[in-house]
């Protein structure tokens, strides 16, 4: 086994501040007049901003949701949100510190390709093979504090693949994918810092890591949606709940259910009951057994109130998302708890109390589901014929349903939600 090499940070100092429409490779060249090949620069993005006129006299919050793309937590005055690019970071990586009073100062428009223009600029002045990476500080998650990671990055390896590697015992490397220029943005960061005021490092040592081809830039660091295990922030959490009326033939993992009934149970309740149950019909039979009693009780209804056979055979056809669901999830409402009034005021808000309970426990299973990954429809059917569908299903005689939910695997994308404003919805007094 070869020897490490060492690896070296080395500050850039005597730069000037820099403002719209400064030459940052002129100004490196000439500040690192002992470049060498395979060196590696890392440049503080805002030097890059400034340089390329992202400095805005604009309102901090204004910037801000300007810049989002998706809002990931809110807590007090601070947002962690995602931007264009696809970073996840606080305030969205807008930043008001280091600029004029009033002015605040913007991520590059692309980062990768600002590195990749400042590398050519530098082989172009320098004759050199260098690397550029543009950082950014972030915070993460679990962990207190912040550090540097790259938001851009030209002709240097992002991410080092070690699957399918041996380790010093022989073990196979399965899931090691090393973020090298976050490793290298956040060692740069010990030499210049915010305090330092030096906004360009150079790192020699890792030649290995420089390419002739600018490569994927930093965005390949960035970590797909599909396989991202933890998407939704808090402010996500209530928007993934969409209907989804098409699944693939995937079955649903049972655990998955488990916890999404375990988090309907969390729901407020009247009078300190557990008026919720769930019944969980897994195989194709019994889901068929229970979508032909209920259209069997649609369709005498739908004939006594007068439709055709086309009308009625066109609105049977709003029960195939339960049929062909892999799984089907009838939540029930047992009432035992309910208080006896003489009177039918309080009678009915007793049941209607017992009834909203029930709406937020079906609210709490459709939005864990969606976070587990899997698309969901409640469908309303067994409202509608609740002896009927508790016959089938053998249910206890206290036990009245209350719809069905269709679970899944997504076969489909959700349709965009329009455009709402709350205050349409809200009446102050």
């Amino acid at each position: 086994m070869t020897a490490a090499a060492p690896v070296t940070v080395i500050p850039v100092t005597g730069l000037p501040e820099i403002t719209a429409g400064s030459d940052l490779a002129a100004l490196i060249a000439e500040a690192a007049q002992d470049l060498r090949a395979g060196d590696i620069i890392v440049i503080t993005s805002k030097i890059v901003s400034k340089a390329e006129g992202r400095v805005v006299a604009t309102p901090r919050e204004r910037a801000i949701e300007a810049e989002t793309v998706r809002v990931v937590a809110r807590r007090g005055a601070t947002t962690i949100a995602q931007t264009r690019h696809g970073l996840v970071m606080a305030a969205a990586g807008v930043d008001e510190s280091n600029t004029a009073p009033g002015t605040v100062v913007l991520l590059p428009e692309d980062p990768d390709e600002s590195a990749r223009r400042i590398r050519k600029a530098l082989h172009h002045r320098t004759g050199l093979s260098l690397g550029v990476i543009i950082t950014d500080t972030m915070g993460r998650p679990w962990r207190a504090g912040q550090t540097d990671n790259a938001i851009g990055a030209a002709g240097v390896i992002p991410v080092r693949d070690h699957r399918g590697e041996a380790d010093t015992f022989g073990n196979i490397l399965e899931v090691t994918v090393a973020a090298v220029a976050d490793e290298i943005a956040s060692a740069a960061d010990l030499v210049k810092g915010k305090a330092q005021r030096i906004p360009v490092v150079v790192v020699r040592g890792l030649a290995g890591l420089v390419t002739e081809q600018d490569g994927p830039g930093a965005r390949a660091i960035i970590r797909s949606a599909e396989d991202d295990m933890f998407r939704f922030g808090s402010a996500d959490v209530p928007l993934a709940r969409r209907t989804i009326r098409a699944f693939t033939a995937e079955p649903v993992d049972a655990g998955a259910v488990r916890r999404a009934v375990a988090t309907a149970l969390t729901a407020p309740a009247p009078h300190h009951s557990e008026p919720w149950r769930f019944v969980i019909l897994e195989t194709a039979a019994a889901r068929a057994r229970l979508v032909d009693a209920m259209r069997e009780a649609w369709i005498a209804d739908l004939r006594r109130d007068g439709f055709t056979q086309e009308q009625i055979t066109r609105r049977l056809r709003r029960g195939d998302v339960l049929r062909f669901a892999p799984l089907v999830i009838v939540p029930c409402l047992v009432t035992d708890a309910a208080h006896d009034y003489p009177d039918e005021r309080r009678s009915r808000s007793e049941q209607a109390m017992f009834t909203v309970s029930m709406g937020a426990a079906v609210q709490n299973l459709l939005i864990a589901l969606a976070v587990d990954g899997l698309g969901s429809a409640w469908i309303s059917s067994t409202l509608f014929c609740q002896d009927v569908a508790a016959e089938v299903m053998e249910l206890p005689g206290n036990w009245r349903p209350m719809g069905a939910v269709a679970v899944g695997h997504p076969a489909e994308q959700a349709r965009s939600r329009p455009p709402r404003d709350p205050r349409d919805f809200i009446l102050t007094r």
